[in-house]
């Protein structure tokens, strides 16, 4: 099971208030997916909170590689294939 060392500060929540026992988040970001487009050019990369990548027994550990390879697959291609709908080809002067 994974642990979290809780920070020594959490930033405050949206609309939260920072000081004086008002309220503040403690969220923690454990996982992330993020598309990047470079001119016609997609790629997708994840990636995993450290303690969690620690926690995981080994074979834990290649499960997730294996599911979040699937994930930025799925995600990195349909966003690819939206990006080729709205932006097609032009015809160029060759």
């Amino acid at each position: 099971m994974a642990s979290q060392i809780p920070p020594e500060k959490p930033p405050a929540a949206p609309g939260g208030q920072a000081n004086g026992g008002e309220r503040v988040s403690s969220e923690v970001e454990l996982l992330k997916v993020v598309v990047a487009r470079g001119g016609r050019q997609v790629s997708a990369q994840w990636a995993i909170h450290p303690q969690i990548k620690q926690d995981l027994k080994p074979e834990e550990w290649k499960e997730v590689s294996d599911l979040m390879a699937k994930v930025t697959g799925l995600v990195g291609a349909r966003f690819a294939e939206i990006l080729a709908e709205a932006e097609p080809d032009r015809p160029g002067n060759a």
